[in-house]
């Protein structure tokens, strides 16, 4: 059973709720989905990684702070906006705030 659905297509970790659970199950699933990935060198890192689906604010969070150290910028999809906003960003070629296609 996974609470938390996560999946690398391309530049783009596509995520979604999965079985009904409370948050603290989800950020601990949505965790070891991430750890999961790094290993098996899923999640290799590089310039810029998109994330695009829900997530509460807590799942959030985690997803953020586990990527952020393998990505120079990572950005988040904005629905209202259709495009993606650069949310953390260690690469000088991405500001906070941008948008991205």
């Amino acid at each position: 059973m996974s609470t938390y659905k996560i999946e690398l297509e391309g530049e783009v970790l596509k995520i979604n709720f999965g079985e009904p659970a409370q948050n603290d199950q989800i950020v601990r699933d949505a965790a070891a989905r991430l750890d999961e990935m790094t290993q098996q060198g899923e999640l290799k890192g590089g310039s810029l990684l998109k994330i695009n689906g829900p997530a509460s604010l807590p799942v959030a969070c985690v997803l953020t702070h586990k990527v952020a150290h393998l990505y120079g910028a990572i950005s988040v999809f904005d629905p209202k906006l259709s495009k993606y906003v650069v949310c953390i960003t260690h690469n000088p070629a991405y500001k906070l705030g941008d948008l991205i296609d």
